[in-house]
């Protein structure tokens, strides 16, 4: 934080994109980082999803901002997302808003943000000291992912903050439903 200003910087990984194993990371300038990963998606899934991670761990009255080598993930959430938001979550030839999921959560994290964020876009592998432990944390994110056994699962993209149960029952089987 400089003075009371909060930089982090955030990263994505891919190991085979589209399709394989993602990582995740943020790195706040002044103190802690945090990382993760899932089996499969894209690299722009990783970008965005490092994204919403930083804003969910820092929420709060502080000025933020944001630093990614993603100029999709910095547009996604800044400069494209008002108009997506007018034009019913629609690009603006019609089409739908590609990980609508993500940018949808990210907007949420910056509509309930208290302090204000901005966004800014930074060259990727060239000495940026945040940006690479960024980088670093995300690839190694992705590698343990993709080498734990077993099947490969679909993750739900956003964990729920609140998992409900409703229960109906149908004969002799009984349905979760959430």
């Amino acid at each position: 934080m400089v003075g009371d200003m909060i930089i982090v910087s955030t990263d994505g990984s891919c190991l085979r994109n589209p399709g394989g194993a993602i990582g995740w990371a943020w790195v706040n300038h002044e103190g802690p980082s945090a990382s993760g990963g899932e089996r499969s998606g894209t690299n722009q899934i990783a970008e965005l999803r490092a994204v919403l991670e930083a804003l969910r761990a820092h929420p709060g009255t502080e000025p933020m901002i944001i630093e990614s080598d993603s100029q999709y993930a910095i547009k996604c959430a800044s400069e494209w997302l008002p108009g997506w938001k007018r034009k019913g979550w629609k690009t603006s030839t019609g089409s739908p808003v590609k990980n609508i999921e993500l940018v949808r959560a990210i907007d949420r994290e910056l509509v309930e943000r208290a302090g204000p964020v901005r966004f800014r876009w930074v060259r990727g592998h060239v000495g940026n000291h945040f940006n690479e432990v960024a980088d670093t944390l995300a690839g190694e994110a992705a590698r343990e992912v993709a080498a734990r056994p077993g099947p490969i699962e679909v993750p739900d993209p956003l964990p729920r903050a609140v998992a409900r149960a409703e229960t109906a029952r149908a004969g002799d089987v009984e349905l979760t439903l959430f």
